[in-house]
């Protein structure tokens, strides 16, 4: 057997070294440890070597002090004028006081979801849709400055919240894209509209422009051929001769084109052609 000394030097050999290993703490970078001291909150361990009482203090919480991504699960927001929209976020957070965190609620991560989903539906339902779909810095802003105080208390920081994905529901979609494509078939008919409007007009105008260029055409031809009566009256007073020559050399020509025309069968020349031209000159 051995000896009763040596057993016992050992037993508190060992017991030194377990209680030496429960009273040291090394605590790695990005981490805090949270120690409870018989059961109650006692202290808070910071990052590098540290000194606890053996088998009284105990580390209870380990809290990771860096910046912590939080994936806000996606839900359907009613906006202010009823149309359903689907919204998702993330939020990247940071604990500075580990002991409100672990102490003061439950659960951080799903309390700060949970605070951001309803925070994100009470914003966009005061909201329109338009308003909604192109405003996500706004919405940024606004659920920053609803969430930070209350995540605060617990000892948490908000760094930033960023808004994913803010697009209209599958039914309210096809609906923005059956409005949309009316809008455009209304914009094609009223710019058909107002093409034929103004094609009618101008040919208005042309037929209005060219009736009167010929109306005044009209005029200066009449003007004219009361000026030639005029003038040929004054020249020939009573001599009508050289007029029944000249009427009656344009009275034979123009038979002669009549007869060579190809729709003209027979050619029938008046018997008395003096007589013919004093008709024609008015005269007995």
């Amino acid at each position: 057997m051995g000896d009763p000394g040596m057993i016992l030097a050992v037993a508190v050999f060992v017991f030194l070294l377990v209680t030496l290993a429960q009273g040291v703490r090394q605590v790695p970078q990005g981490f805090k440890w949270v120690v409870q001291r018989l059961g109650k909150y006692n202290t808070t361990l910071n990052p590098g070597l540290n000194f606890i009482i053996p088998f009284i203090d105990a580390v209870a919480f380990k809290v990771t002090t860096k910046d912590i991504v939080l994936d806000i699960p996606s839900q359907d927001v009613i906006t202010k004028d009823n149309a359903v929209i689907i919204t998702n976020a993330v939020a990247y957070i940071n604990i500075v006081s580990p002991e409100k965190a672990v102490y003061g609620v439950e659960n951080y991560v799903i309390a700060i979801q949970t605070l951001v989903q309803t925070s994100l539906r009470s914003i966009v339902g005061e909201m329109n849709l338009d308003d909604a779909l192109s405003s996500r810095d706004h919405i940024k802003a606004k659920l920053k400055a609803a969430i930070s105080d209350d995540i605060s208390d617990w000892g948490i920081t908000l760094k930033t919240v960023e808004i994913q994905d803010i697009n209209p529901s599958g039914t309210m979609q096809q609906a923005m894209e059956e409005q949309a494509a009316a809008e455009r078939a209304r914009r094609a008919t009223v710019t058909r509209a107002d093409g034929d409007k103004q094609a009618a007009i101008l040919q208005a105008e042309g037929e209005l422009e060219a009736s009167k260029r010929e109306a005044e055409a009209q005029v200066i031809l009449a003007e004219a051929s009361k000026q030639a009566i005029t003038k040929v009256t004054e020249a020939i007073g009573e001599k009508e001769l050289p007029v029944a020559y000249l009427l009656g050399e344009k009275y034979i020509s123009s038979l002669q084109q009549l007869s060579e025309s190809g729709n003209s069968k027979f050619v029938v020349f008046p018997a008395d052609i003096p007589a013919a031209l004093h008709g024609m000159m008015g005269r007995k």
